[in-house]
């Protein structure tokens, strides 16, 4: 099963109102080797959802969004990048381009909020979710992480924010500004680094 790391910016935080404006995303094959990157921003067809709080997170106006696609044209062109990628060239047959989306398994940092607007967009565009419902999510996996590695007197982040895991992992941001594309790479890279670092956690009888 291949591990596609997604993020997401939002003009606002609930999805029944506001709107995917960027999506980010990383394909990674079982073996956790990147594969494919991807970026693409949306122009919202509910402009009066547009917040300034949102736009302080993300950075991205109006005006930047202008020459973007909508999501009825993105959703079709986000599977075929999925598919395409996974299967190493353009000409999958139509009958056998579900099998490659049901093959991967959604991952992301606190990846329940990023899908509920994900399908939300698929319900409100009528298109079929395509996935499956295997989520990994990489703010549970390290609290469990770092739950373990406190009890064992080893050094931990305060939090489990993005960036905090990902500086106890090595890795840093390159801008202040969260792009989605960004965002989604360092969290392969962290969530790559939990499951090597559990193959080096023992149990020990007392």
């Amino acid at each position: 099963m291949a591990y596609l790391v997604i993020d997401l910016e939002m003009t606002g935080g609930d999805p029944s109102w506001h709107e995917i404006i960027q999506i980010g995303a990383c394909l990674f094959d079982h073996n956790w080797e990147l594969k494919g990157k991807y970026l693409q921003n949306v122009y919202p067809e509910n402009e009066e959802s547009f917040s300034m709080p949102a736009y302080e997170v993300h950075g991205l106006s109006l005006d930047e969004l202008n020459d973007a696609p909508m999501m009825y044209d993105v959703l079709p062109a986000f599977e075929n990048w999925i598919i395409e990628t996974l299967a190493g060239h353009k000409n999958v047959p139509e009958w056998d381009r579900a099998k490659y989306l049901k093959r991967v398994r959604i991952c992301g940092q606190s990846i329940l909020g990023d899908v509920n607007f994900l399908q939300f967009a698929y319900r409100h565009e009528k298109m079929k979710w395509p996935f499956s419902y295997k989520l990994l999510d990489l703010l549970n996996l390290s609290f469990f992480l770092f739950k373990i590695l406190r009890a064992n007197d080893q050094a931990t982040p305060k939090s489990q924010s993005l960036d905090a895991v990902s500086e106890f992992f090595g890795y840093e941001r390159t801008s202040d500004i969260h792009n989605a594309q960004e965002d989604a790479l360092l969290t392969g890279y962290c969530l790559r680094d939990v499951m090597a670092y559990c193959e080096k956690l023992e149990l020990k009888e007392k």
